[in-house]
């Protein structure tokens, strides 16, 4: 059809539960993909993808699938954009938004990395310094090696999955590492085990009430620790608060929209890129329409 490229529809997709992202298909071209948890990534999973992020055309793009339709949906997972949002309670206004909970974790773990990099690069300097002053002396400069065998330079360098993982999930070589590193840094322990609290407090079978003043504790710590350095994880609570919380309501996620893009990429990897456009998501339709 003549708008092929632009968007494309299954209003007999919409289930009472759907996820909204967005992909790029080829050149930059991003489109926004709505999908239907209940099919599972199989037939019957792919509501509505349509051109562009921009939310007046999304938003009026799905409002051709019909209000009567539209008001079936009880609940939606997205990630933290605003945009998505906003989408979100336009087309589809009598549901639940959910923000994902793998994001909320994800932008915490990426505020506790960028201090692990800070603290990296202040090791790299001082060892610079230290190798530029051997020289001078015309001395061979040999760096400190730690209890396991490594040098403070490499640990911060290999300690990045330590930082997102439980501890009992560690093996015993990062677990010496993950040692040594918070000994020499004691804050980067404390960023760490705030970081598995908001884990464990996701993982817990509770109610949305029950979440809400656990995470609020949580904030409360994390604001005491570092308000200036997880600024941008304080905000997010703050304006994402209620979606956040009713994640705890029916535990929710945006797995299957993250799902879908993973099939979205591989079939694109197999006709070797996009020449046709029109083409490529008349497949997705035959597959997943």
């Amino acid at each position: 059809m003549e708008h092929a490229e632009e968007y494309v529809l299954h209003g007999s997709n919409i289930g009472e539960n759907l996820s909204i992202d967005e992909t790029s298909l080829s050149n930059g071209e991003v489109y926004t993909v709505v999908t239907n948890k209940a099919a599972k990534g199989r037939k019957g999973a792919l509501v509505a993808m349509i051109k562009g992020v921009a939310s007046d055309n999304v938003i009026g793009k799905l409002k051709r699938l019909g209000l009567s339709k539209r008001r079936k949906v009880q609940t939606v997972t997205a990630d933290l954009s605003g945009s998505m949002k906003h989408i979100a309670s336009k087309a589809f206004p009598s549901a639940e938004q959910i923000s994902d909970r793998f994001h909320v974790q994800q932008l915490m773990g990426q505020a506790i990395d960028e201090m692990r990099i800070e603290l990296r690069w202040e090791v790299i300097k001082a060892e610079n310094e230290r190798i530029r002053l051997s020289r001078q002396r015309k001395e061979r400069y040999r760096p400190k090696v730690e209890a396991n065998g490594e040098t403070l330079r490499q640990i911060m360098a290999r300690s990045k999955h330590i930082m997102t993982r439980n501890k009992s999930k560690w093996s015993e070589t990062q677990r010496q590492r993950a040692e040594i590193l918070f000994e020499r840094y004691p804050r980067l322990e404390t960023a760490y085990n705030l970081s598995m609290k908001l884990t464990d407090i996701y993982n817990e079978r509770i109610t949305a009430p029950a979440a809400r003043l656990k995470l609020a504790r949580w904030y409360n710590e994390l604001e005491r620790f570092d308000p200036v350095r997880f600024r941008t994880v304080i905000d997010t609570f703050t304006t994402h608060c209620d979606t956040i919380i009713n994640y705890f309501n029916d535990r929710l996620t945006n797995a299957s929209a993250e799902s879908f893009n993973a099939k979205i990429k591989d079939l694109r990897r197999q006709f070797r890129g996009i020449n046709d456009t029109a083409f490529f998501l008349f497949r997705l339709s035959a597959l997943y329409g």
